[in-house]
């Protein structure tokens, strides 16, 4: 049985999530985050694609990503083949690294995107790793947080502080507070 064709819509952001096999650790170190980062920047160069929002967990990640010239398969497929590539040669393993084929869901509207960009921003405190998104390096909530934050060239945080009206200092300020408002802390 043949697997369901996925739809691509070019100019539509979509919702990836990508686990590790038997979801092990894809990220076991700072060394891999930050080596699936170089590779974003890397493939970026090559093949356009733009994020809004992402998180690099432990033993998966959640991306907000559109791709305007090529379809998802592809530009995953060169993700994760170079990632795993990294990864099986770094920890001198062979074999799959994920679980199965990526997660993906386009995302419909303003409010899709604001809620799921608050959503990859809050997983770190839903998993209880920290006590706030800000807290959480691996992801791209600094972005927003911090005002002298430097974009890496993959990532575009307007897609979602265009939804706001203000000043760009304004813009991120109520981006990170609709976050926080979101998320109530366990007692």
């Amino acid at each position: 049985m043949s697997r369901q064709k996925r739809i691509w819509i070019p100019n539509r952001f979509y919702h990836i999530v990508c686990r590790g096999n038997r979801r092990d650790p894809l990220f076991r170190n700072a060394t891999d985050f930050q080596a699936f980062l170089h590779i974003l920047n890397q493939l970026h160069e090559k093949v356009p694609f733009e994020m809004a929002s992402y998180c690099l967990m432990t033993n998966h990640y959640h991306l907000q990503i559109r791709s305007p010239e090529i379809p998802f398969s592809k530009l995953m497929s060169l993700i994760n083949k170079r990632y795993a590539n990294y990864y099986n040669t770094k920890y001198r393993i062979t074999g799959h690294v994920y679980e199965k084929r990526y997660y993906d869901k386009m995302i419909e509207d303003r409010e899709g995107m604001l809620e799921v960009s608050r959503y990859i921003h809050l997983n770190p405190v839903e998993a209880k790793m920290v006590r706030q998104a800000e807290y959480y390096p691996w992801s791209s909530y600094y972005l927003f947080k911090y005002p002298r934050a430097v974009q890496p060239c993959f990532m575009n945080i307007d897609r979602l502080l265009d939804f706001y009206e203000g000043t760009l200092e304004q813009k991120k300020e109520k981006y990170c507070r609709s976050v926080s408002v979101n998320h109530q802390p366990s007692p």
